[in-house]
């Protein structure tokens, strides 16, 4: 299997981009796609679906935690492409849209700059499509409450405080959880290893993105798929609990 593809679970495969991450479920021949990647990535991601014997025709949605470029890097692109729709929370759609955008801003970055690692990841972060304009034409909100009717039967789970629409999705037959930005293992910024909050510059609301551990620690999981970092063997709860710790000990 292709560098950067990892087979976590059956028909599971967590996908490491450059700097973010990404989901690919399947069954039989078709499949789910969580989130894309930056827009930079697109050749690696349709890499890692060839690696896991899926054509881009094949993919029956593609699901996204949050609209931020880094994870919408390759949405509309497959939209457009392929008709593959484009799924998000109801608050996240007029995100996708770019009808508005809560994203870090170079403001912020600058004054942020001299933390270890931030000068780094910016230059890198612009030269993948960070900051390029590529809203989704025609996303959609999620059909129906609870599972879906997609490849692996993920459950979105709304998790608001990175942005107002953010997801994370449960696999509970899978003992799998897709965290998104809601809860990372690691980032390029972050001197941290092991379950945390981005830092906060990256919070649409800090607060809201602290309250939303508690959903996760409410969640039945094995093994956490994050939008950055490596994959978390063990209980997701307890991982949510080991990051909400770290951020109120930081106030």
């Amino acid at each position: 299997m292709k560098a950067g593809v990892q087979q976590v679970a059956d028909g599971t495969f967590l996908v490491h981009g450059s700097h973010t991450n990404w989901v690919i479920l399947t069954d039989g021949e078709a499949a789910t796609l969580i989130d894309t990647g930056y827009p930079a990535d697109r050749e690696q991601l349709l890499a890692s679906l060839a690696a896991v014997g899926v054509p881009p025709g094949a993919l029956a949605a593609v699901l996204i935690t949050h609209a931020h470029n880094d994870h919408l890097g390759s949405a509309e692109y497959l939209r457009a492409a392929h008709g593959t729709p484009v799924y998000l929370h109801e608050a996240e759609v007029p995100h996708a849209r770019r009808e508005f955008l809560h994203q870090v801003s170079v403001g912020q970055v600058l004054r942020n700059g001299w933390r270890p690692g931030v000068l780094p990841w910016a230059v890198h972060a612009l030269r993948v499509g960070g900051t390029a304009h590529i809203p989704v034409a025609e996303p959609r909100p999620f059909p129906v409450p609870g599972p879906l009717d997609v490849p692996g039967r993920p459950v979105p789970v709304h998790t608001p405080g990175h942005t107002r629409g953010h997801v994370v999705f449960h696999l509970p037959d899978r003992g799998v959880l897709v965290s998104g930005d809601a809860l990372v293992s690691g980032h390029a910024t972050s001197r941290l290893r092991g379950p945390q909050l981005l830092p906060d510059m990256f919070h649409h609301e800090r607060a809201r993105a602290v309250a939303s551990l508690d959903v996760l620690e409410a969640l039945d999981a094995e093994v956490l798929l994050p939008g950055h970092g490596p994959v978390l063997h063990g209980p997701v709860g307890q991982a949510a609990r080991q990051a909400r710790d770290q951020a109120l000990q930081a106030y």
